[in-house]
């Protein structure tokens, strides 16, 4: 099979790889890619939101099979285009990629279809927003309703704080249009959990689960970021409970979207809150995890390929995968000023070319080369993933590889996968 893969990000890198493996592969492209990426894959220069590029590449290079990364292109109706253009393509069409693009409808969807989340308030306007959370004394929880990258939830103790965070994602629009709608949210106690699931329209296929770090630094304090590391263990959910989740949301929420008219294919990421009351839905994302993807893909032993290739022709119900017992944890590495204001363009030293090693992985995610030279390009640099026998023997792999990758300010946490 002749294969696209659009975006250049970390999640891209570990889909390329995985990929890449398969023996069913003729050719890899990516658009745009990166370095890390270059090493199993032809590099087309361009944007991965650019959908008429993409197009003219499926076409001109006689694309087998298109594999869309990121959030942008698929809120942007990439696949749309590409399924009337008679191109087979992985991942929801527009409609149904509002799950992640506007979390007002997923929010809307969710309490149709009984799914278990957090209550919620729905403001598009300032001032009745204002007036909820002045008569509110509990902590909220904030979400801009449209795509911030993962930066445009806010976890507030404090209702006054909350009003100023209010007025500067409604009024000043410190997340774009993302914040012209406004989810305020009671706040959930408990842990955090990722889980995914690959869907067909009609059958769906629960993958491993994983938990990732959002908080940029050590002790889940600071801003809230794309992620700064995360884990992925045989054991890190009961059957028992991925079965409930499996039954209470994840076949409800794609029932619910099919009878919204949108049958849903593609991935579909889970964000669960596990309180004492059960698993809640914080959030939904359309596509792999970044950086979850970056340690469920590397313990995956199955054919990624011939998963994908099954769910878009509907024959996932034939599906079966093998997953490696070791746990997988990474850390992110990310550039000074990240995540407000990333510096860019600083050289990177130490970083491996190679990928010989089955326990080490350097995912590139924010990088480019340029005369030679790998620098930064992005907030999130660069997932330093380790697989061990356990999570601690993992843990001790990845940051010892840490240590021999340096740029100017690098930042990263030092307690990714401590304490949870």
């Amino acid at each position: 099979m002749r294969v696209l893969i659009i975006g250049s990000g970390g999640r891209e890198h570990a889909i390329a790889r995985a990929v890449s493996k398969s023996p069913r592969l003729t050719a890899l492209y990516a658009l745009p890619g990166n370095p890390g990426i270059e090493s199993v894959a032809t590099l087309i220069p361009g944007k991965a939101d650019d959908i008429p590029l993409a197009l003219e590449v499926a076409r001109k290079e006689s694309i087998d099979l298109t594999i869309v990364g990121p959030e942008d292109p698929l809120a942007g109706g990439i696949v749309d285009a590409f399924q009337q253009a008679g191109l087979r393509v992985f991942g929801p069409t527009r409609e149904a990629a509002q799950l992640e693009s506007d979390k007002a409808y997923a929010k809307k969807l969710m309490r149709i279809a009984s799914v278990p989340t957090a209550d919620a308030r729905v403001f598009t306007e300032y001032a009745p927003a204002r007036a909820y959370l002045a008569s509110r004394d509990e902590p909220v929880v904030l979400k801009a309703a449209g795509l911030a990258r993962g930066k445009g939830v806010l976890v507030l103790d404090d209702p006054a704080e909350a009003i100023v965070a209010a007025e500067r994602i409604m009024c000043d629009r410190v997340f774009g249009d993302a914040g012209a709608t406004l989810l305020v949210e009671e706040k959930l106690i408990g842990h955090e959990v990722s889980v995914f699931a690959i869907v067909d329209g009609q059958s769906i296929y629960m993958l491993e689960s994983a938990r990732d770090h959002k908080r940029l630094l050590d002790g889940d304090a600071g801003p809230n970021t794309g992620g700064m590391g995360a884990y992925s263990t045989a054991d890190l959910l009961p059957e028992s409970i991925l079965r409930e989740i499996e039954t209470k949301v994840v076949v409800p929420i794609v029932d619910a979207v099919h009878s919204d008219g949108a049958p849903f294919r593609g991935v579909l990421f889970v964000g669960l809150m596990m309180t004492a009351a059960g698993p809640k839905v914080l959030e939904f994302n359309v596509r792999f995890g970044d950086p979850e993807a970056q340690v469920i893909l590397p313990r995956m032993r199955s054919d990624l390929l011939d998963l994908i290739d099954r769910a878009t022709r509907g024959k996932l119900d034939s599906a079966a995968v093998d997953w490696d017992p070791r746990a997988a944890l990474t850390v992110t590495l990310a550039s000074p000023g990240y995540p407000d204001q990333p510096k860019t363009g600083l050289e990177i030293a130490g970083l491996p070319m190679d990928d010989n090693r089955d326990d080490l992985l350097f995912f590139h995610a924010g990088i480019k080369r340029e005369n030679g030279k790998l620098l930064t390009a992005g907030g999130r640099v660069l997932n330093v993933t380790a697989l061990g026998d356990n999570l601690a023997n993992a843990r001790e792999t990845a940051y010892a590889a840490i240590e021999g990758v340096r740029f100017d300010g690098m930042q990263y946490r030092r307690d990714i996968g401590i304490g949870r």
